[in-house]
């Protein structure tokens, strides 16, 4: 089968597409014939092991897992006998960050992993993006403990993370303002942002506002400059670790202080999750945002591009 394989940490010129042994069903295990996957912040950060504490997990000297790609949607080939969860033929998505896959013809998952069955009327290229950046937002949407009737400001809302996290503060009843760039100010105010503004034009410290929960999705501003903008008891959350780790030692210290806080929550997805992002797709409350698509003898300009940080939600490889 053909799959994208990378043997050393690095740039996206490290990535390869070829031939490698097709994997066959052993006990637990479903064999998916991918249609679709992504190449996402998480693949990009493995696969440059540019935070060198990822390689803790990816392997110290070079890639354990040389097929990437987290997120996979596909049909069921087959199963092993002792499988009861899924048949051959389904249509099922999924999300592994532990030993990924998806950037091949063929995933070998294990019964248990994070899988679920395809929406109907939902497409493959859709499917594909539902996992990644919905699972890292909500997980931060839980840790902030957002609930109906919050303020809440997302900064960087046109990303994977961003977009999703849009969507689903609506869903759990928060009142929503979100920055973009100005080509997709209307595109994100139809998912639902009460107010959308242009980060080129708008700068946070004229918003004469406070907020419970400020979400910067892209890892631009600081606690610093976010604190003016943050209710009594306000929390803070972004996807990155800020200057000199300032995001995750902040977080580690907040439990022991009451005010303002930052939170550094350590992402969690269940199969639970993945059904209940099913279940929201499903009744048309989340949508993924798809920038554009790639062959997979193209994902490395789908690297290249994803890289850039000007991409509009997610980008799908058609396997």
């Amino acid at each position: 089968m053909k799959a994208a394989v990378h043997t050393r940490y690095g740039p996206p010129d490290v990535v390869c597409v070829k031939d490698v042994p097709k994997p066959v069903c052993k006990a637990g295990t479903i064999l998916i014939k991918v249609h679709t996957t992504t190449v996402n912040r998480t693949d990009c950060g493995f696969r440059s092991a540019e935070y060198f504490i990822s390689r803790f997990w990816s392997g110290l000297f070079k890639p354990k897992h040389q097929i990437l790609g987290c997120e996979f949607a596909g049909v069921v080939e087959s199963v092993a006998p002792d499988v009861t969860s899924f048949k051959a033929g389904q249509r099922v998505f999924g999300y592994n960050d532990q030993q990924f896959g998806g950037h091949a013809e063929y995933t070998l998952q294990s019964e248990k992993g994070i899988i679920a069955e395809i929406p109907e009327g939902v497409d493959f290229i859709q499917a594909a993006a539902i996992a990644e950046g919905a699972h890292y937002a909500l997980g931060m949407l839980r840790a902030a403990n957002v609930h109906s009737g919050q303020q809440v400001m997302v900064y960087g809302a046109t990303g994977a993370i961003g977009s999703a996290a849009v969507q689903l503060l609506k869903y759990f009843g928060a009142t929503v303002t979100a920055f973009a760039n100005k080509m997709n100010i209307s595109l994100i105010a139809s998912l639902g942002a009460d107010r959308v503004f242009d980060y080129e034009k708008t700068d946070i410290k004229n918003l004469n506002e406070n907020f419970d929960f400020v979400f910067d999705a892209v890892g631009k501003l600081s606690f610093t400059q976010c604190r003016p903008l943050l209710k009594s008891r306000g929390i803070y959350i972004s996807t990155e670790l800020g200057k000199y780790g300032d995001n995750v030692w902040r977080g580690m210290i907040s439990p022991f202080y009451k005010g303002k806080k930052v939170l550094f929550p350590l992402p969690s997805f269940s199969r639970y999750d993945i059904e209940l992002l099913a279940a929201l797709v499903s009744e048309g409350k989340f949508k993924p945002v798809i920038d554009r698509t790639y062959k997979l003898n193209e994902i490395r300009e789908a690297y290249v591009y994803v890289e850039t940080g000007q991409k509009t939600g997610n980008v799908v490889i058609e396997v």
